[in-house]
């Protein structure tokens, strides 16, 4: 079956760092682009955008706004739906939010979807939802690919459980008949607020923070997210998922390339995973009597302790894709905060 190109994409979760590369992308193609936003949202990553893209008020908890949105842009034709919109926190407090935004919030963008007929569901998911294998290799770290099988384990956070739930719910669509892809993409790296998310760690290292963990990080341009996504969703592909991770190196090394970018001095002192146990649970107390989010979490030491490699080569081999250069993504981001913040 050939599918026809939609003629608007509603994209959820839009003001993000990765929901804000995916709209330009689009724009950047030529693509008619709208979006959701609730009230008071932040849209300082699209205030050069703001007129070329169709708003919405509302989000993906109101199902009525979902679907007046939907049926008000099919009035000019065929729709697809990019959903990117997700809490992601490792706090115990921000819990019941993940589990309602996450699982029931993308059950509700799957429900609408099936309900009036989109063309086709892109859904940004996160190698968290992919799951952690109890076992360790015995060679080396262990590889996971698209071939992972979720399992419980005390390795998967609680932000990789909800968006493992929120799979289902698009894995049910699917079932249903909805044409669907999704994405995993590793810890992603883009110009944004370096005080959220993943964005924090070039802060981190040009405050010249003295620690690095003992594990593995898995990296990837936010620009080839937004690339690939784009490209799945103008092609064929239905019902498969692509991880996307362009690298995988060990802490100490990413912070060093980014402090080396910056200017600014290396980290020095490895924490064991042993020592980190014993701090998240002080940073626990010290957030407790302070108000201040914790520095880490039981969650965070124990990802920042893991020896994990995703393979993200799939999507080079199913469609014409190739990663960037993480070295020169890391400059370039690297440059950016420096002009911003130096």
């Amino acid at each position: 079956m050939t599918l026809s190109l939609p003629d608007i994409t509603l994209i959820t979760g839009a003001n993000g760092l990765i929901g804000s590369h995916i709209v330009r992308r689009y724009l950047e193609a030529g693509r008619n682009v709208a979006a959701l936003r609730r009230t008071g949202s932040d849209l300082s990553l699209l205030n050069d955008l703001n007129d070329q893209i169709i708003w919405f008020e509302g989000d993906i908890l109101d199902i009525p706004a979902l679907e007046d949105a939907i049926q008000t842009l099919q009035t000019g034709g065929t729709v697809d739906v990019v959903h990117v919109a997700a809490i992601v926190s490792y706090l115990p407090k921000d819990r019941s939010r993940m589990e309602k935004v996450n699982v029931e919030g993308t059950a509700n963008v799957v429900n609408v979807c099936l309900a009036k007929g989109v063309r086709k569901l892109g859904y940004v998911s996160s190698v968290a939802a992919v799951g952690r294998p109890t076992g360790k290799s015995e060679t080396g770290p262990t590889v996971i690919d698209e071939e992972q099988r979720w399992e419980e384990s005390p390795q998967n956070s609680f932000y990789g459980q909800t968006k493992y739930r929120a799979e289902l719910e698009v894995w049910r669509g699917v079932a249903e008949g909805l044409d669907t892809v999704l994405v995993n993409p590793s810890l992603v790296l883009g110009e944004g607020d370096w005080t959220r998310s993943s964005t924090q760690l070039f802060k981190y290292a040009y405050d010249e923070k003295p620690f690095y963990p003992a594990g593995i990080v898995n990296l990837v341009d936010v620009r080839d997210v937004a690339d690939a996504v784009f490209q799945l969703m103008q092609s064929e592909i239905t019902a498969q998922r692509f991880i996307l991770t362009a690298a995988s190196m060990p802490y100490k090394e990413f912070l060093d390339k980014m402090a080396d970018a910056f200017g600014r001095r290396r980290t020095r002192f490895r924490v064991p995973p042993t020592l980190t146990r014993l701090l998240w649970p002080l940073e626990a107390v010290r957030s407790w009597l302070t108000g201040k989010a914790p520095l880490i979490t039981r969650e965070t030491a124990r990802s920042a302790s893991g020896s994990y490699r995703y393979d993200g080569r799939k999507i080079e081999n199913t469609l014409s894709f190739q990663y960037r250069n993480i070295d020169e993504t890391i400059q370039r981001i690297c440059v950016f905060f420096k002009r911003t913040h130096g």
